[in-house]
């Protein structure tokens, strides 16, 4: 049965991998060592061994015990993850202390566990810089504590010394095996750089990919938006090329016929005048029944441009259902408090409100990509206010359009006024005087 490895495990891996092959190599030198200070005393022969040392070594058993549980502590610390760089630093120090002292009581015949604070600093430290300044302080510990520079100064008993118990093709063995241990210490150390390069490698060039799926991604959205935003323009020249085609063609239908109608009544009752009066009031009141009939006919097309939810609903009711259908229709979270009453009013005030408000929620989405709106109608005295607030792009410098253009002119015709403010999203206030009740009936 075979077992899948993730290739980010990789690095993890060689790792654990030294780890255990540094365990190996302590252990190999404390028993050698341990074995052959035992033989010493065994065969008599400690006095020799004192007068090459010239100082007296440790216990034999404590080398294990005090290596093997040093390098326990060095494990430990190596296993806490530090992400803030002054803990890393003290942290690294404590660790360089350990493996010092590790190193001095393996007579620094060996010192291959700097490599595995490198290994650490090498995962910890993704920029470039910062892990070659730690790596080469680390370097230059690992170069301080080589064994001839060291007993140059300071009385220290070497692995060869300790090992003379054996004889000489024993010991050239001995020193052989740990030679080829420390090889392969270094060998498994460049492994776990070598892996470590190239998963950084194969995670830029993910990233870069994915940066540039990510560019192509909102080239073609970007692409798409301006194509909707076209489509939307043309839908929008259509929608109004067919709502003026509508109406010319019910001004035709309607007026235009009627006025046909009148003009010709008026050119015959002109002729008849002088010749035939009667029959010249007869026509004049034919006349003014086309003229009727053709003021039925523009009041019935003006109706038919009124919003079909004030034919069967009240203003209130038209307006909470408006607002709950773009929120339901766009998903934007819209808060609406009506704090006043709005009966008594005429169809012309009631368009004009509806209007206002349909579309400044409308700009607040189209243009001011807003996704929180506040709608608030209240009334101060006998001046119903509307309030419309959203959060989206604003303009701190308002040109103004079609729409503001629009409720300016529909305010007009009612005396009211219209102010607005984009500095931080869009604002709205809108003034309508009102003709009905006090504002006591109104509390």
């Amino acid at each position: 049965m075979e077992i899948a490895v993730d290739r980010k495990d990789y690095p993890r891996l060689v790792l654990s991998t030294m780890k255990n092959l540094n365990m190996v190599i302590i252990l190999y030198l404390t028993m050698v060592t341990v074995h052959s200070l035992s033989g010493y005393i065994a065969e008599n022969s400690a006095m020799d061994f004192l007068l090459r040392a010239k100082q007296v070594p440790a216990a034999p058993w404590k080398l294990p015990v005090i290596a093997v549980g040093l390098y326990l502590c060095l494990l430990l610390l190596l296993s806490i993850p530090c992400r803030r760089k002054l803990w890393f630093l003290l942290k690294t120090l404590v660790e360089l202390g350990i493996v010092f002292a590790v190193s001095s009581v393996l007579s620094f015949g060996y010192t291959g566990t700097v490599l595995l604070i490198i290994a650490d600093t090498m995962s910890y430290f993704p920029d470039r810089k910062q892990r070659i300044l730690f790596v080469a302080g680390i370097f230059a510990a690992y170069l301080l504590m080589d064994y001839d520079l060291l007993s140059a100064r300071y009385s220290i008993i070497s692995l060869e010394t300790c090992w003379a118990f054996y004889s000489g093709r024993v010991q050239s063995l001995l020193l052989g095996v740990r030679n080829i241990l420390n090889s392969l210490n270094m060998i498994v150390f460049i492994s776990y750089t070598i892996v470590l390069i190239l998963e950084e490698v194969k995670e830029k060039e993910r990233i870069q990919g994915l940066n540039e799926r990510l560019r192509l991604a909102n080239q073609e959205l970007r692409l798409a938006n301006e194509k909707l935003e076209e489509y939307a323009k043309e839908s929008e020249k259509t929608a109004e090329t067919r709502e003026r085609n509508r109406l010319a063609r019910e001004i035709h239908d309607t007026l235009g016929h009627s006025l046909t109608g009148i003009i010709t009544g008026i050119d015959a009752c002109v002729m008849l005048v002088d010749i035939a009066p009667e029959a010249t009031k007869e026509q004049l009141k034919a006349i003014a029944n086309v003229a009727r009939q053709g003021v039925k006919d523009v009041r019935r097309s003006v109706k038919a441009l009124r919003p079909d939810a004030l034919e069967t609903l009240d203003l209130q009711s038209a307006i909470i259902q408006m607002i709950e259908e773009i929120r339901r229709s766009t998903g934007v979270d819209i808060d609406e408090r009506i704090e006043t009453r709005l009966n008594g009013l005429n169809k012309d005030e009631e368009d004009v409100i509806y209007r206002i408000i349909q579309e400044s929620i409308t700009n607040a989405i189209r243009h001011g990509k807003a996704d929180k709106i506040k709608v608030k109608i209240d009334r101060q005295y006998n001046m119903l206010n509307i309030h419309v607030e959203d959060n989206g792009v604003g303009c701190a410098n308002v040109q103004k359009g079609f729409g503001l253009h629009h409720m300016e002119e529909r305010l007009a015709m009612l005396k009211g006024s219209l102010s607005y403010c984009g500095d931080h999203g869009f604002i709205i206030d809108a003034g309508i005087p009102i003709r009905w009740g006090t504002e006591d009936e109104n509390d």
